[in-house]
């Protein structure tokens, strides 16, 4: 077995000044050396990053040349993680079209093209590919582009669509005519993107983001018009709620969702009548949420009204939609979380998670008659694909396991006949029986059962030797799924074994498990984490100081709360785009998220008892002089959701007060947002820094080079 990297000697990272800036809140006084890495400009830096204060654009490139010198004899690993990720995708790649009236529209890919082209044929496959959006073509000229909306108008003559050429996520809207191929003069800026076409196709809704970067206004702007000019359909007046656009299941309605990580609330507004006032369906409740689907004169709505803990699906009529006209469809039932659902004409479709497995249940609306769609491995990752089509009785859904790449069926939900429409091609190469999957169930401390899902190579001996990466997320209610990831056998081939942890804090179990991992009892997710390490060491699959820890936003929370309370497991830390400052962050209402983050988080503002939870966990004001493992953080200057100086500052804590490991790396990618690097070349770039260091941690960097 080989040890953890040294500090090389030669190394010396850059150092922090300390300028001690002290605040009280609730009676509490604490001193934060290195609050001066935000830019108190923030706001314009999103908008403009060479409007960062020189200082601490020199502090973060030093920073950004020390992980390089460190890292820089695995640059033969990294291309060669690089070359190996890339052959196993297919460069000329499209998605299986979707049909809309007389046309099919799709994504597809050129040969060695980093960004997606979107374009058309005809319904029935014949003829050439009509290309509409060339994103390599509109790429040129940004160090950063990503797409946003794509929205045909419902006349097939126009095409809707955003893109972000920051990072920062702030979309603008512009309209391409399919005949000409040219954008028209319209163009509409600050968006987060999304956009709902009006009935004639000669406006469109859209939601406008205000000065601190928070959707709450929906607009609608008339083709021909200046932005100036949108008439203003909704503005949301809570602050801690976000608001947002999508068309209704049978496309006759704009939905304006608004809410925040408790409570929802939704509006209609009729596309054939766009400036009439939005309906309320049912007006919020504190812990109340619902999302809807139309059907004719009947709503179908998913909700966990009445202390359905893990949803259920009432009906209400469209005339009168209020939560005493809800009736009951598909009655709570403990333990299966209704995560989403769909509707066509004739049927409903159920997306549900019981113990960490999805499923897909189809309920023939006139009949009442209900059957799921099955599946056989222990593990794996199931998804409905929504089409443009209501009156249909084909489902779209994807499938994969840790073993098996996605695949795309077309479902006839009357005949019960599936059909494969897309397998995921390897173009290098790769055999399912290579490989093994399986589930563990690790014991936390207070005894709750943790489902541990495991790849690795055919044949591995469980001798406690081989290395692994752990990943973990656990928050939001967002649940890891059990997927393929094409990525991730650079590692497995190279003989670690990839585990992810299903931890609370996430719905894998249900929307009990996520309550029973936030707020007051968010320490849940970290010890599940702990326990799920600690369960695969007991299981030989591995040894204290074998692990690799891996984790990004709120799962970079985990990871420095874990590093705090658990660092001894691990050999290395991966924590990108971490939210490691909760403290700090909770405390500043001006940042975009923060106050629609305060139902996930608590309130500190307003509450002792939430600043004194939160207080107690939050990774940078929780380290300590004591041995960490190495660590690397990941951070993108454009960041809106976490800000490139929470990495930073947790960097330069942790240097400045450990005593010994490590080392410590930052790496902040100065041309782009919480996603790092746009096109899907250049992110295997980031990826294949994260194995590298991953690989370097255990000591087989250079035993894979």
């Amino acid at each position: 077995m080989t040890s953890a990297p040294p500090r090389a000697a030669n190394q010396q990272p850059p150092v922090a000044p300390r300028r001690p800036h002290s605040f009280t809140t609730h009676g509490i006084t604490l001193t934060d050396d290195y609050a001066w890495l935000k830019d108190p400009n923030w706001q314009e830096v999103l908008r403009d990053p060479s409007l960062l204060d020189p200082d601490i654009r020199a502090y973060l490139e030093a920073e950004n040349g020390y992980t390089d010198s460190v890292l820089g004899h695995t640059t033969s690993l990294q291309k060669k993680l690089v070359a190996e990720m890339r052959g196993r995708i297919k460069e000329d790649d499209s998605s299986v079209p979707s049909p809309d009236g007389p046309y099919a529209y799709l994504r597809k890919y050129r040969e060695g093209g980093q960004h997606p082209l979107y374009g058309r044929v005809a319904r029935d496959g014949s003829g050439e590919i009509d290309i509409i959006l060339d994103g390599d073509e509109l790429a040129k000229g940004h160090d950063y582009f990503q797409f946003g909306d794509r929205r045909h108008s419902l006349d097939h003559k126009l095409e809707g669509w955003s893109a972000d050429t920051k990072g920062s996520e702030y979309y603008t809207i512009r309209v391409r005519d399919w005949t000409t191929k040219q954008d028209m003069p319209d163009v509409v800026e600050e968006t987060d993107g999304g956009l709902v076409w009006t009935a004639d196709s000669t406006a469109f809704f859209y939601v406008k983001l205000d000065d601190n970067h928070r959707p709450m206004q929906v607009w609608l702007h008339k083709l021909g018009t200046q932005q100036a000019d949108d008439l203003l359909i909704y503005e949301e007046p809570d602050s801690g709620w976000f608001t947002h656009i999508h068309e209704s299941t049978s496309g006759r309605f704009c939905v304006i969702a608004g809410g925040d990580h408790e409570t929802s609330e939704q509006r209609l507004i009729d596309v054939s009548d766009p400036t009439a006032p939005p309906r309320l369906v049912a007006k919020r409740e504190l812990g109340v949420q619902y999302s809807l689907g139309d059907r004719g004169d009947e709503l179908f709505i998913l909700t966990n009204a009445d202390g359905a803990i893990d949803f259920k699906i009432v009906t209400a009529p469209l005339a009168e939609p209020t939560r005493n006209n809800w009736r009951d469809l598909i009655p709570h039932r403990a333990g299966i979380y209704v995560i989403d659902f769909d509707l066509t004409t004739g049927h409903l479709i159920r997306l549900e998670r019981a113990n960490a497995l999805p499923s897909i249940t189809i309920r023939d609306l006139k009949s009442g008659e209900e059957h799921a769609i099955a599946f056989a491995e222990t593990a794996y990752s199931l998804g409905t694909i929504g089409g443009y089509e209501f009156d249909t009785t084909n489902l779209r859904f994807s499938y994969s396991s840790m073993t098996t790449p996605s695949e795309v069926y077309d479902y006839d939900m009357a005949t019960r006949q599936r059909t494969l429409r897309k397998r995921q091609e390897i173009p290098s190469g790769h055999n399912p029986a290579d490989y093994v999957t399986t589930r563990i169930m690790a014991k936390a401390g207070d005894g709750a059962e943790v489902p541990v899902s495991i790849l690795h190579r055919a044949g591995l001996k469980l001798d406690g030797q081989a290395p692994l990466l752990l990943y973990g997320y656990g928050s939001y209610g967002h649940a890891m799924g059990a997927g393929f990831s094409a990525n991730a056998l650079s590692l497995v081939d190279r003989g670690f074994v990839y585990a992810i942890a299903h931890i609370r804090g996430g719905a894998d179990k249900g929307w009990g498990w996520y309550l029973d991992g936030k707020r007051e009892k968010k320490t849940n997710s970290f010890d599940d984490f702990a326990a799920s390490a600690r369960a695969l060491i007991a299981a030989n699959y591995t040894s204290p100081k074998r692990i690799v820890a891996h984790g990004g936003s709120a799962g970079g929370m985990l990871m420095g709360a874990v590093a705090n309370r658990a660092g001894e497991l691990f050999a290395g830390i991966v924590a990108e785009v971490p939210f490691v400052d909760v403290l700090n962050t909770m405390l500043d209402d001006t940042l975009p998220l923060t106050p629609p983050e305060w139902p996930e988080w608590g309130n500190p503002i307003a509450s002792e008892a939430d600043f004194k939870t939160i207080l107690s966990y939050s990774p940078y004001d929780n380290v300590a002089a004591k041995d960490y493992p190495a660590i690397l953080a990941m951070g993108g200057l454009t960041d809106p959701r976490v800000t490139y100086w929470e990495p930073a500052k947790w960097v330069a804590r942790l240097r400045a007060t450990m005593t010994g490991g490590g080392p410590v790396l930052l790496r902040i990618n100065m041309g782009a947002g919480h996603g790092g690097a746009s096109g899907r070349f250049s992110r295997l770039d980031e990826i294949a820094i994260v194995y590298a260091f991953a690989l370097w941690a255990v000591g087989l960097a250079d035993a894979t080079a």
